[in-house]
């Protein structure tokens, strides 16, 4: 079930932006196989969300054996997700000029922090870094405090595994039209460029500043920004639009005031008062489900049980453990469940067979330590 359905995808076991973008298809409904590093036995991966919807098959890359059956799956696959630094596949005869041979529909999705060119294409990083160069990093944080890292929700899962999951997507697309695959090089540093599009456009027009908490996004503005109530609990205000506004300041009961830069500072202090008078929850009661642009900062326990999420499913149960559910929504081809994740290599025999392998080749493979 899903819109992906038939799509089929390999996926080189890898950490962050490269889980995200397989588990984004196969909640999609497509079929995808993870090729793990061999190992002695598995974990259990009941805890590692990101690795929903797929099997696992631990397979030891370095033997000729398992290349070659890397390659067979490959041979059967529209995309291929690998998360290594430039070269790694290279080095395990896996590279896309060995796949695009062997399959020549295959789309065959990079993903890596810096990109495959550029002078810093070879050297470590990780998030934090990403977002560091892009100017995104500098622009979030207080006024005179330091830049304040997002988790890694912008450039490890927004500019990286999402943006891969799209272009996987674009590429099987042209693929199907054209009959020949490509190579995608998708870079968190170019992912998280593409995110701040609209703020390097206001900063051209010269309104958007390069000191934080002084524009219209970014906590500067009374009207769009976080403030603590009575009970050191916050709540979030975006009431850009006047009309808005308007409802904000009418459901607190302030002096409506027209808000201009100058007096952005003075304003904050101002609605800051009002929103310390009552609790978040008493807030709620005022203002959650009005035009006054609203809503409860809720924490991890809090934002499953929260009445709107509950009505959507936003958050799903599987085996225990609490997991944002596949998004977004379909009316006619819904994705299904996802499938718990499984320990390295706990599906090896089941998923080859189910990609074409037969019972004696997999025996094979076992007693040859390949697999």
């Amino acid at each position: 079930m899903g819109p992906l359905a038939g799509l089929r995808v390999v996926e080189f076991g890898s950490i962050g932006p490269g889980p995200f973008c397989a588990m984004m298809l196969a909640d999609m409904g497509a079929t995808v196989i993870r090729i793990d590093r061999k190992a002695s036995k598995g974990r259990d991966n009941r805890f590692d969300v990101l690795l929903r919807g797929r099997p696992s098959v631990a397979v030891d890359l370095k033997t000729l054996g398992g290349r070659q059956l890397a390659l067979r799956l490959i041979s059967n696959a529209d995309a291929l997700i690998e998360g290594f630094r430039p070269g790694v596949m290279e080095r395990l005869k896996l590279g896309p000029d060995i796949c695009l041979v062997e399959n020549p529909r295959l789309t065959y999705g990079r993903i890596t922090g810096w990109g495959q060119t550029g002078p810093l294409k070879h050297a470590a990083g990780h998030d934090i870094n990403y977002i560091a160069l892009s100017g995104a990093l500098h622009a979030i944080g207080d006024k005179d405090g330091l830049p304040v890292h997002p988790l890694n929700l912008v450039g490890d899962f927004g500019g990286g595994g999402m943006l891969l999951a799209f272009a996987i997507v674009c590429g099987v697309l042209e693929a199907r039209s054209s009959g020949h695959g490509q190579i995608i090089d998708a870079a968190m540093t170019d992912g998280t460029a593409l995110l701040t599009s609209m703020i390097y456009g206001l900063k051209a027009a010269g309104e958007w500043k390069n000191q934080r908490c002084s524009n219209l996004l970014d906590g500067g503005a009374p009207f769009y920004r976080v403030y603590e109530c009575a009970d050191r609990k916050y709540v979030a205000i975006g009431a850009i639009e006047s009309a808005f506004y308007k409802v904000l300041m009418e459901k607190v009961g302030a002096t409506l005031f027209d808000s201009n830069r100058k007096s952005w500072a003075s304003d904050s202090q101002y609605l800051q008062a009002i929103f310390k008078s009552k609790t978040r929850d008493e807030w709620c009661s005022i203002l959650e489900g009005t035009d006054a642009c609203f809503a409860p900062v809720l924490d991890f326990d809090e934002a499953p049980k929260h009445p709107h999420n509950m009505a959507r499913r936003t958050f799903i149960e599987v085996q225990g453990v609490t997991h944002p559910a596949p998004a977004p929504k379909f009316s006619r081809t819904p994705p299904s469940m996802p499938i718990a994740p499984t320990a390295t290599g706990e599906n090896s025999e089941q998923a080859l067979e189910d990609w074409g392998f037969s019972q004696i080749e997999v025996r094979q493979l076992i007693e040859s330590n390949i697999l």
